[in-house]
C-alpha cells in the first residue's frame, strides 16, 4: 500500500499552528514539522502532538521551500507527501481522494484542492485572500505552497528552490511541468487558511513579497508571471511617470491616465461580479487589486536589486 505523509511547515503561528496539529491524526503515516526559528512554542507544541521536528539552521536565511525540502529528506522512503502550510487544518477525506487520484493518473506530479479562510469576512484583506484561493478545476500551470505530491516526480525535479522566498511553489510546478509531468487541481476543499490580515501595512507587505515572487520566477522561467509583471509595470511605473510628463504640458492631459486607471477598475470590478462577489465586495476587492501594482512593483525591483547585489533573499513577512 502507498505511503503518504504530511509535511507541515511553519514560523511563529501559535494557536494557528495548533489547529493545523490537531487536524492531521489519521490522515498520514507520518508527520514531520519543519520550524523557520520560531520563538513562540511552536516547536514545544509539534512535539507535544507526536509530530517529528526538524529545526532549520538559523545562519541560513529562512524559505519555505528550504523547510518543505528539509521535510521531505526527513521523512522514511515516502510514495506521496501532502504539504501544508502550519497557518491550514487540514480537511478531512482530502488526502484520500488526492492519493487515489494520482494513482489514476500517473502522468500527474501533484494535485491540489480549494484552499479558503477561517474568517473570511473578520476584514477585506481575508476577503481578497479566499477569493484568491478559489481557483478554476482541471489541469492547472501551478499553485500554492498546500498540495499533495507524489515523492518520485519531487526527487526528478530536486524539490523546491531553496532560495525563492515567494511564489516557490508556482516555479516548482514549472518546472514539474517542463520535465513533463502534469498538475491538477480537485473540486475538492482541501484546507482552511487563516490570513489572520487585519491591516493595511500587512496587506502592503504581502502584496510586495507577491511581486518578489513574479520577478524571481520570471527571472528564472520568462515565460511565467509574464502578464502580472506586464501589468504591474503598465499601471505602477508607465502611466505615473506618463503623468507627469502629461503634467508639464497640461494639467488637463491628466485625464488621459486618470481614465485609463477608470477603465482597469471598472474592467476588473466586472469581472469580479461575473466570477460570483457580491457588487459591494465587487468594488473592494478592485480598488485593492487595482492599488496592488504599487507594493508589486516594490516587491519587483527589491528582488532585482538583490540579485544585482548578489545579496541573499530574505523572506518578507506579513504577520
Amino acid at each position: 500500500m502507498s505511503a503518504v505523509d504530511i509535511v507541515l511547515i511553519g514560523r511563529n503561528e501559535g494557536a494557528r499552528l495548533v489547529a493545523a496539529l490537531a487536524s492531521l491524526p489519521g490522515q498520514a503515516r507520518q508527520v514531520v514539522y519543519v520550524d523557520s526559528g520560531s520563538t513562540d512554542s511552536s516547536v514545544a507544541e509539534a512535539r507535544r502532538a507526536g509530530a517529528q521536528v526538524v529545526e532549520l539552521d538559523m545562519s541560513v536565511p529562512f524559505t519555505a521551500a528550504r523547510a518543505r525540502n528539509a521535510g521531505f529528506a526527513a521523512l522514511t522512503d515516502p510514495d506521496f507527501v501532502m504539504f501544508v502550510d502550519g497557518d491550514c487544518t487540514l480537511v478531512p477525506g482530502f488526502v484520500s481522494a488526492a492519493v487515489a487520484h494520482l494513482s489514476r493518473h500517473p502522468e500527474l506530479a501533484l494535485v491540489t484542492g480549494w484552499r479558503s479562510e477561517i474568517h473570511r469576512d473578520s476584514s477585506i484583506f481575508n476577503q481578497l485572500c479566499d477569493f484568491e484561493w478559489r481557483r478554476p478545476v482541471g489541469r492547472i500551470l501551478g499553485c500554492g505552497g498546500d498540495m499533495l505530491v507524489r515523492a518520485e516526480a519531487f526527487r526528478h525535479v530536486g524539490g523546491f528552490g531553496d532560495s525563492i522566498i515567494a511564489s516557490e511553489d508556482e516555479e516548482f510546478g514549472t518546472r514539474l511541468r517542463k520535465a513533463g509531468w502534469a498538475l491538477e487541481r480537485l473540486p475538492l476543499e482541501m484546507t482552511r487558511h487563516d490570513a489572520d490580515m487585519h491591516r493595511f501595512g500587512q496587506w502592503w507587505r504581502r502584496a510586495v513579497r507577491t511581486g518578489h515572487g513574479f520577478a524571481h520566477v520570471g527571472h528564472l522561467h520568462p515565460d511565467y508571471f509574464a502578464r502580472e509583471r506586464q501589468r504591474v509595470l503598465a499601471y505602477a511605473l508607465v502611466l505615473p511617470l506618463l503623468s507627469l510628463a502629461l503634467a508639464l504640458v497640461s494639467p488637463w492631459l491628466l485625464l488621459v491616465p486618470l481614465a485609463i486607471y477608470a477603465l482597469n477598475y471598472l474592467r476588473t470590478q466586472q469581472g469580479l461580479r461575473r466570477a460570483g462577489l457580491p457588487k459591494r465586495e465587487a468594488r473592494q476587492h478592485a480598488l485593492f487589486i487595482a492599488l496592488s501594482k504599487f507594493p508589486n512593483l516594490v516587491g519587483m525591483a527589491t528582488y532585482h536589486l538583490r540579485r544585482l547585489r548578489n545579496a541573499q533573499m530574505r523572506i518578507i513577512e506579513y504577520k
